[in-house]
């Protein structure tokens, strides 16, 4: 298998510790997640989509099948007839995420609901007390496959976040106000970059028992949450279409449309920490978020 791609049982393990539920077939894994109906089946470049796709369950909403090298244009062309996404070596990395996380699912309500129905509640439900740390699912086997480094080092390091449970009004493509969405909202309080979270991604623990550095954040609260509420208004920005007649003529402009701040509400800031896996050696460095498998970035990472 091409280096920096894991090998069937190391993704297979990731997708075991994602939700999936793993069954053995000749040659081949199927994984197969319940809770957003996707299913991966994990073969080799000589199996055709044709050969396999009996293999995936009725019911399957997204299939994708990763081979372990590029299996093709025939075989690509076999897929997308048929609806079938396919990664190998060189697109598995990007499409990971999207793989071991839940399909988005944010819950809405109805755009009358009264404001005494839209509480906030503090990040991941209730804190349980002392758990603080989201947990990892990437342990360091899976982590040195996904890196595809030779590294003589590998260290865990738990990054501080300010997280918050958040609800808003975006508009609607056509500029009407659209139904209320919760979500959470994490800001990485040494890099300062936010980013939305899909409640239920993740778990608390109170702590793990790999060695790891614990990182000191490098914001406040009341940084972080002005920093959050710019990311939510960004996020949930829409493209507006106004259509107007002008001598015969119909213009339509796309405006920008960002939620106004009546139709935002930040709930209580929480400090957790998130593993992430910084890998350093002779090739360079990568750093790799525990729970995701992502590749961080330079920007998102400053002490790369």
């Amino acid at each position: 298998m091409t280096r920096g791609t894991p090998p069937p049982s190391v993704l297979g393990r990731l997708l075991d510790a994602a939700g999936y539920r793993i069954e053995a077939r000749p040659g081949a894994t199927l994984a197969v997640r319940s809770k957003d109906r996707r299913a991966v089946l994990i073969v080799a470049a000589t199996r055709s989509p044709a050969e396999v796709d009996r293999w995936f369950p009725t019911d399957a909403v997204h299939r994708t099948i990763v081979y372990d090298d590029d299996p093709g244009t025939a075989a690509r062309e076999i897929a997308s007839d048929r609806g079938i996404e396919v990664l190998e070596p060189s697109t598995l990395g990007p499409a990971l995420a999207e793989l071991l996380l839940p399909s988005p699912n944010p819950s809405a309500v109805d755009p009358g609901a009264a404001e005494d129905d839209l509480a906030l509640f503090p990040p991941l439900a209730v804190l349980p007390d002392g758990e603080r740390i989201v947990r990892p699912r990437i342990a360091r086997p899976e982590a040195e496959a996904l890196a595809g480094l030779d590294a003589q080092r590998y260290t865990l390091r738990l990054v501080p976040f300010f997280v918050a449970p958040y609800r808003v009004r975006p508009a609607s493509p056509h500029g009407d106000r659209g139904p209320v969405v919760h979500r959470l909202v994490a800001v990485n309080a040494v890099s300062r970059r936010a980013e939305v979270w899909e409640d239920g991604e993740r778990e608390l623990v109170a702590e793990v028992s790999e060695p790891h550095q614990r990182l000191v954040p490098q914001v406040g609260e009341s940084q972080a949450i002005a920093i959050a509420a710019d990311a939510v208004r960004r996020y949930h920005t829409v493209d507006v279409e106004h259509t107007e007649q002008h001598a015969g003529a119909l213009v339509i402009e796309t405006r920008r449309m960002l939620p106004s701040p009546d139709d935002l509400k930040l709930g209580p800031m929480s400090l957790l920490y998130v593993p992430f896996w910084y890998a350093e050696g002779t090739e360079g460095r990568v750093v790799l978020d525990a729970v995701t498998g992502r590749r961080a970035t330079v920007s998102e990472s400053p002490l790369l």
